[in-house]
């Protein structure tokens, strides 16, 4: 490694105090930082699935989906949505289901008697006669933040030479994070409460620093084998992301999100033309991968759902209309995509929506 690559090693992550800016020090390796916060558990009384299967499960086993909307027939709750959700199996002893997720509903509702409707945006997965919110299934304790060989800053070497119960804690902070090439990665927030601290074996005068508790935002555990891909830098070539399974094209995609760093001059003189490769448009995820990298190249973001698609379309993200977008292989995307479910359960197409929504903002496409 050069001598600007190994400064940039060193300086992978920095800590820093979210209120008054200051760095508390800089590391190259960091541990505890994947995980999953404030998952829910939920029983299905009466499952029945739409599809038949072994042990009464259907196709809902393991992970299910990014999303899982319930839909209660009688609409005494609106519909809601279980992000990330993942079947545990059948309640044991019982015609029920345990679903985990990320509850978008606040507070997460307790329980509900009557007919719910159950599907994950493609298909419908089953329906229960009603719920209960339940413990979630015990699990390993998610390890401490350690950030290992860290260069104190002054504040910090200040703080724990005097350190006492008030001052371990640090207060807001944030974990920045750069890639190999040094450009901005991540930036992921929590509270920091020092728990301990040793000399580190990285190096004279550096430290290994164990932070209390968790991120604010974990990085998702399906991202662990992405991430030094990740942190090589910015894709330089497109469809990096093709091979992986939907869920790992959520995380992608999700990176995608964060990465970005629009710019309001940052769109392109109109009259470009664009080429979308479609052979890959199998999924949601795939679909906006496919069309941020059209439009702004590999590692392009441009939406993850219908209004941030308008969003971006409607300038800042690259594209200034007119445009022409040629969709080589779209029948990919219309096999797959035409017969989604909105959040209420009705069926759409959103192969479809996609076009209208590149047609409003003058984007004339060719479907090949």
């Amino acid at each position: 490694m050069d001598e600007d690559g190994a400064r940039r090693g060193r300086t992978r992550y920095t800590l820093t105090d979210r209120e008054l800016g200051h760095a508390w020090g800089t590391c190259a390796e960091a541990e505890g930082l994947f995980g999953q916060a404030g998952r829910e558990a939920y029983e299905l009384f009466g499952w029945v699935p739409e599809e038949p299967g072994e042990g009464g499960e259907g196709g809902v086993r393991g992970w299910i989906g990014r999303e899982v909307w319930f839909v209660p027939e009688d609409r005494a709750l609106d519909e809601w949505l279980l992000e990330d959700a993942e079947s545990l199996g059948p309640h044991p002893g019982t015609d029920g289901l345990l679903l985990t997720g990320l509850d978008d509903h606040l507070p997460p509702p307790e329980d509900h008697r009557g007919t719910v409707l159950l599907h994950d945006g493609r298909r419908r997965l089953g329906s229960c006669r009603g719920f209960t919110r339940a413990l979630p299934p015990p699990g390993r304790p998610d390890p401490p933040i350690v950030l290992c060989g860290l260069a104190p800053g002054q504040e910090l070497r200040r703080t724990l030479a005097t350190a006492t119960r008030s001052t371990l804690d640090l207060g807001g902070a944030a974990l920045e994070v750069r890639d190999d090439r040094g450009e901005p990665f991540a930036e992921l927030p929590l509270w920091a409460t020092v728990s301990g601290w040793r000399p580190s074996a990285l190096g004279p005068d550096l430290i290994d620093l164990e932070l209390e508790g968790k991120l604010s935002a974990p990085v998702p555990e399906p991202a662990r084998p992405l991430w030094e891909q990740w942190l090589a830098g910015v894709p330089r070539t497109t469809g990096t992301w093709t091979g992986l399974d939907t869920r790992q094209r959520w995380a992608w995609l999700d990176h995608v999100l964060r990465r970005t760093r629009p710019h309001t001059d940052a769109d392109r003189p109109s009259g470009r033309a664009y080429e979308l490769d479609g052979r890959h448009v199998t999924d949601v995820p795939g679909l906006y991968l496919a069309l941020g990298e059209a439009v702004n190249g590999p590692g392009g973001y441009l939406g993850t759902d219908l209004y941030a698609l308008a969003d971006c379309l409607g300038g800042g993200f690259g594209h200034c209309g007119p445009a022409t977008l040629r969709w080589r292989d779209s029948a990919v995307a219309r096999e797959h995509l035409s017969r989604a479910l909105a959040p209420d359960g009705r069926p759409h197409d959103l192969f479809a929506c996609v076009l209208d929504v590149l047609a409003e903002f003058g984007v004339r496409v060719t479907l090949a």
